[in-house]
């Protein structure tokens, strides 16, 4: 095999495509997705590729260090496409700790195994690539002070024929300040500045690129376009957050799978890049599109389901508006983005209309998650995962036990004879109160139609 590269993250949303663009593109290389197989990865996305000669999946945290260095010495590894990362906004309001040790020690272990494996080789590294794939929402957010929308500087192939605007007079660039505003977010700037700083003090042959909200097949439905073409086919509320005015560029999934093939060939080392369709839409303006699209897709009236469209309480610390510029990896690698956007929503929505069994096979195992607030996907109700379930039943036996410990105890201390109803007088009113958990475990509280399902979120790279 000419190469031998391993893709993180390979069974999830946007590193699915790009191994299946690497394997069919590049036979000659050996193309090695790691993933730990997380709610969000699925090696169903990859049923066309899973028999290729080039192709191996290994299933692997890619926080184990010590595994992962085994691995580039037995794969003889030279390149890195690091996709694998927590990405879901809400759930990192919920969960932070996860998202530090996946985001910034995730890719701290992949680092130093690449920089103790290739630095043993003859030729160090020469012909050696790490790149990073990163979010744009490390920047921050954009004002919005055009909310009425105006004519943007930029077009791309991406950009929409019926709907092309801006929403405000700067946009981020590569040299933009970091200014990230949540768990996740703070979590992928971290990375990003450890990878840029084994470059720095190493001398690693690093690349990072930032990329705009994602969209396409094989896409989680916990994000905001597939959660509510599923909603629309099944007639469920569709929650929004606030007002729904919050901008995001969005790009076609695949045309950022060949941005990052363009980029790990021909990038510079240590460069960043922005990667983006100059493509923004307010969260409000998608929805109807998408809804009408389902619609007429479905045989309905055309905006048939506009009254499914459910405010909620906005997300703590929404940031308004992200845009990119992606001008540099235009004029300096060509790379543009080759659908637009009608098309791409088009083709989208017929994905997973057609596509109906593998979102319901997706979405079975969804309930067993770590983050029990956000377990309530495509309507379904929210139910306590086993682990939490599990430590609500121990913790119903745990003042009887302690009860009965103190009966005991009571026994021993009074030279082994019984003590009238010790154990009675101890056990019955502690028991009464921790049977409550049990019950409100085994029948959770319904929820209001609004909230059956969590307030779209944007779907960001992963």
């Amino acid at each position: 095999m000419k190469r031998s590269i391993v893709i993180t993250g390979g069974a999830g949303f946007i590193g699915s495509h790009v191994v299946r663009l690497f394997v069919n593109k590049y036979p000659e290389y050996k193309i090695i997705n790691l993933d730990k197989l997380t709610y969000a990865g699925n090696l169903a996305n990859l049923k066309d590729v899973e028999d290729k000669p080039n192709y191996k999946f290994v299933k692997m945290d890619i926080c184990d260090f010590d595994a992962f260095y085994k691995l580039m010495q037995d794969e003889k590894v030279d390149g890195i496409i690091h996709l694998a990362a927590e990405s879901h906004v809400d759930r990192s309001i919920k969960d932070p700790f996860t998202f530090a040790k996946t985001n910034v020690m995730g890719t701290l272990s992949l680092l130093q195994a690449a920089k103790l494996y290739w630095e043993s080789l003859p030729e160090k590294y020469e012909g050696k690539r790490f790149y990073h794939i990163s979010t744009d929402e490390v920047y921050g957010a954009l004002k919005m002070n055009h909310p009425e929308g105006i004519t943007p500087p930029f077009t791309t192939t991406a950009s929409s024929s019926e709907h092309h605007l801006a929403y405000g007079d700067d946009f981020f660039y590569e040299t933009t300040k970091y200014t990230p505003h949540s768990p996740y977010s703070a979590s992928k700037a971290g990375s990003d500045h450890f990878v840029r700083a084994f470059h720095d003090t190493y001398g690693m042959p690093t690349i990072v690129t930032n990329c705009s909200n994602n969209y396409g097949p094989y896409q989680f439905p916990e994000k905001l376009i597939p959660l509510f073409i599923n909603n629309i086919r099944h007639k469920k509320p569709l929650p929004v957050y606030g007002k729904g005015e919050n901008v995001r560029d969005w790009l076609f999934v695949e045309d950022h799978a060949r941005a990052i093939d363009v980029i790990f060939h021909n990038g510079k080392i240590a460069e960043t890049y922005n990667i983006g369709g100059f493509n923004e839409w307010k969260n409000i303006d998608i929805i109807k599109v998408v809804i009408k699209t389902v619609d007429r897709l479905l045989g309905r009236a055309e905006g048939e389901d506009m009254n499914l469209i459910t405010y909620v309480t906005d997300r703590l610390g929404h940031d308004a508006r992200y845009a990119i510029d992606s001008t540099k990896l235009q004029k300096e690698l060509g790379w543009e983005p080759s659908l637009q956007f009608e098309e791409g929503i088009e083709k989208t929505v017929r994905w997973y209309l057609d596509n109906q069994e593998w979102l319901d096979n997706i979405t079975s195992g969804f309930l067993d998650t770590e983050v029990i607030d956000t377990a309530k996907i495509a309507g379904l109700a929210k139910l306590p995962s086993r682990e939490v379930l599990l430590a609500q039943v121990l913790g119903a036996f745990q003042a009887p036990i302690a009860a009965f410990a103190r009966a005991i105890q009571a026994i021993v201390d009074n030279g082994g004879e019984p003590v009238a109803d010790a154990a009675a007088e101890a056990a019955e009113p502690e028991a009464a109160e921790a049977a409550e958990p049990v019950a409100e475990a085994a029948e959770p509280e319904a929820a209001p139609a609004a909230a059956e399902a969590p307030a779209a979120e944007e779907a960001a790279a992963e």
